[in-house]
């Protein structure tokens, strides 16, 4: 007697630089919530110019009131953050100008934020950002790509969903 097994690829989403800039592996940002992965797992990048894109096709679920992060699901059900450098969050929004609101649709590449970087480096705080994937265990692994230049838009992770 034969049996047959159904071999299901798992499915795998990517999600985008949030920003034109240089890769940094999450475990090299100098901040320990981000890099001991207290949060999530992800990918961070050191922007080069102030425009914070959407890195997926989601839903806006809050605009943080100091305006340094935002937390979105995407289509595909990833929960992120998209955190604005290190520590911004004791500048009270002053560098940060939203074009999104709690509940908004957005599509990846969308303009969430334009920053001013210099203001945030001039403060004294450094303006790597993070994407983190909070609900990590929806996930199997992640995929993220190596220290390089990137283009707002480029993929800089994969995850792969876990057997169901």
């Amino acid at each position: 007697m034969f049996q047959l097994f159904e071999n299901k690829k798992r499915k795998e989403y990517t999600l985008a630089s949030p920003a034109t800039g240089i890769i940094v592996p999450l475990e090299k940002v100098p901040d320990p919530l981000f890099s001991t992965k207290m949060l999530g797992e992800g990918i961070a990048v050191q922007p080069l110019e102030g425009k914070i894109y959407a890195p997926a096709d989601g839903k806006i679920i809050q605009v943080i009131d100091t305006l340094h992060a935002i937390s979105m699901i995407t289509d595909f059900g990833a929960e992120l953050i998209v955190h604005v450098g290190l520590d911004s969050v004791k500048m009270n929004g002053g560098p940060f100008t939203p074009h999104v609101k709690n509940d908004d649709t957005v599509k990846r590449g969308d303009l969430l934020l334009t920053v001013d970087l210099k203001a945030i480096e001039d403060a004294g705080f450094q303006t790597v950002t993070p994407v983190i994937v909070c609900n990590i265990s929806d996930y199997e692994k992640f995929i993220s790509i190596n220290e390089q230049s990137v283009n707002a838009g480029d993929t800089i992770l994969t995850l792969i969903e876990k057997k169901r």
